[in-house]
């Protein structure tokens, strides 16, 4: 047989190597440490997007005061 003829075997062995390891106590409590690691890392994300998003809209709210004053100074002129 030739290399060609046992990659797909070699690779689904080791797949399936892969999956009893995870499969395994060890490699669930790895899992659940990503998948925490990931929340949480998704949840700091979701902050930082979320403050920024209210700096912009702070500032959006000042320009319009700001733009309002200035309709407001013109039209009582």
């Amino acid at each position: 047989m030739t290399v060609r003829k046992w990659t797909i075997p070699l690779a689904l062995a080791g797949l399936g190597g892969v999956g009893a390891v995870l499969m395994s106590g060890r490699g669930r409590k790895l899992l659940q440490r990503i998948a925490l690691h990931s929340a949480q890392e998704a949840e700091e994300l979701s902050a930082a997007w979320t403050e920024a998003a209210q700096r912009e809209l702070d500032q959006l709210q000042q320009a319009v005061r700001e733009l309002e004053r200035n309709l407001s100074t013109h039209t009582a002129s």
